[in-house]
């Protein structure tokens, strides 16, 4: 089976947040490495969105072209990525003329077969700096929540896509004016209610999706669907490929979920694969397509590309849409902004990776909106990451180093899978694996603990400290068990934790091949009963998991 994972695009306009990582891109990289290790063959696509208001407002400001100010951004966030362990195998840009040659294909597709059309429409324009005001150049009062600082695009707060013509106390985004006025102007429109009826006997079929997806998605599109301008009045962006529109962009929302494909061609194009994007990828049969995104992406990735995608007949609809919902810190929205937000490379550089992915897995808004909290972080990284695995860990091989530097005997591990411990080992296996099929992330990784428990109480009950007095063997078993523990913890984290994987594994070397890893990912611990050579740890354990000190998260909450 092959797997097209894609993760959404983020937006060149500032670094990744906490409520990113964990909306997004964290579960799609964990799905992404529990996939390879049961054997499937992954593409794992992202890339900056590179266009749009906003980063024109900020690129002004700071008195920057856009071109460099995107690929500023896109060297940060992917230096971030890699910091955190998310490993695209594309992480592309929407600036780049690839991506433009792959959109303009789209928009003639779609605009011959009668699904793009001018239209005039009522727009906001500034009497004072004289410009039109789209979208996000334009702040206001929500019609429908009432949040004061909705954009012109999307409320915040309620979630509503946005008709800005209708917000309250309009205020202009470039000079902070609220002398603003109505005017008619000519853009393109998507006649998405023309493909109402196709889409709604696709959408159907989606049933399966999260109960915060498709509850959410029919309630939005049962009655209808709205026609949505897809060209701006801007000088940043592509270029509406059509004589008659000299000066006009194409709206972000339009290119940028184009941008998983026109990444997964550069991706083949660059490792001189002899597959096509569409054809072998995005048109096969073989092939699962997910969208890894956040709640405020819903529309764009159930609505709008689904139907720009069966329309234009480039590609195959999205197979599962596993959107997250918001993750808040301290309980409140993070915010740039408003100085309410984690610095995530000072956050990473202060308690490292394992520290950081095992927290914002473990609170992973999969079904509500959770909150990040530095006493918490403490906390669960203490009292479950180093107690539980790094304690047992740590325990249990010094023991090994201790007592047995020449190896334990390969007949003291093969009863391991038929032991009950084993067979236990066994089960827990299984309900991981299980979990991270649904895209269960919090419940794999809770299941994970609960090995790590069994493991540390198979340790302590046995006491191998009491038995060495009295039997050798006995404690020598004790400890070859405690080591099948640590290499089936080590295999089972690998997803979740990558780094503290690697570092579990480096006790025993190269002992442990890739195939043997997939072995046991796939519940099968029976490669302990057939050992070649006795059972050897090549480095003495070190802390693996570092305490935090409450002082310095208590620090990290001003």
């Amino acid at each position: 089976m092959k797997h097209l994972v894609t993760a959404a695009l983020p937006y060149a306009n500032g670094q990744v947040h906490f409520g990113h990582i964990a909306g997004a891109y964290l579960p799609a990289d964990i799905y992404v490495r529990h996939l390879r290790l049961k054997g499937h063959n992954v593409k794992f696509v992202c890339g900056t969105d590179e266009h749009g208001v906003a980063i024109m407002l900020s690129a002004k400001k700071q008195g920057r072209d856009y071109k460099s100010y995107v690929d500023n951004w896109h060297k940060k966030q992917s230096e971030l990525f890699k910091q955190i362990g998310i490993e695209f195998d594309v992480f592309g840009q929407t600036s780049a003329k690839y991506h433009e040659e792959e959109v303009l294909i789209w928009f003639k597709e779609l605009h011959a077969k009668g699904f793009i059309e001018p239209r005039d429409g009522r727009q906001l324009f500034c009497n004072d700096c004289k410009n039109h005001l789209p979208d996000r150049f334009v702040e206001g009062v929500c019609y429908e929540c009432g949040y004061e600082k909705a954009r012109g695009d999307e409320c915040p707060n309620c979630g509503i896509w946005i008709d800005s013509i209708r917000l309250k106390k309009p205020v202009c985004m470039i000079c902070g004016s609220k002398n603003i006025e109505e005017v008619t102007v000519t853009q393109y429109y998507l006649l998405l209610s023309k493909a109402f009826d196709q889409y709604r006997e696709w959408f159907k079929t989606k049933s399966h999706w999260r109960k915060t997806v498709y509850p959410y998605v029919e309630s939005l599109t049962n009655k209808g669907l709205i026609d949505r301008a897809i060209s701006r009045d801007l000088d940043w962006g592509i270029d509406v490929p059509l004589p008659e529109a000299k000066g006009k962009k194409l709206y972000v929302w339009f290119d940028a979920p184009i941008g998983y494909v026109s990444n997964l061609k550069k991706l083949l194009e660059d490792t001189k694969s002899t597959e096509h994007y569409l054809k072998d990828w995005w048109n096969s049969k073989d092939v699962r397509i997910t969208n890894f995104i956040g709640k405020d992406n819903i529309i764009f990735h159930a609505v709008i590309f689904p139907i720009m995608s069966m329309i234009a007949g480039r590609v195959r609809t999205v197979d599962d849409l596993p959107a997250n919902q918001f993750l808040n810190l301290e309980g409140k929205q993070f915010s740039k902004s408003n100085n309410w937000y984690v610095d995530a490379e000072q956050a990473l550089a202060d308690f490292g990776q394992d520290a950081i992915r095992y927290y914002l897995t473990s609170i992973m808004p999969e079904s509500s909106d959770s909150s990040f909290t530095w006493a918490n972080f403490a906390d669960r990284v203490n009292n479950e990451l180093a107690n539980n695995i790094g304690n047992f860990i740590n325990r249990s091989m010094k023991f090994f180093d201790k007592n047995w530097k020449d190896g334990i005997s390969s007949k003291l591990i093969s009863d391991f899978s038929s032991s009950e411990h084993g067979k236990r080992a066994v089960e827990l296996i299984k309900l991981i694996v299980e979990s991270l099929d649904g895209v269960h992330i919090k419940k794999g990784i809770e299941t994970v603990m609960s090995l790590g428990k069994e493991a540390n109480n198979y340790f302590s009950d046995n006491e191998p400290w009491a038995k060495i007095k009295v039997d050798n063997e006995g404690a020598a078993k004790v400890i070859g068990h405690s080591a099948c523990y640590s290499i089936v913890l080590a295999t089972m984290l690998e997803p979740f934790l990558p780094l503290l994987s690697a570092k579990i594994f480096a006790l025993f070397g190269s002992a442990v091949s890739v195939e043997m890893k997939k072995k046991i990912y796939n519940g099968d611990v029976t490669i302990f009963d057939h050992w070649n050579g006795s059972l050897k740890l090549v480095e003495v354990p070190t802390v693996l998991v570092p305490k935090i000190e409450d002082d310095v998260a208590a620090r990290k909450i001003t």
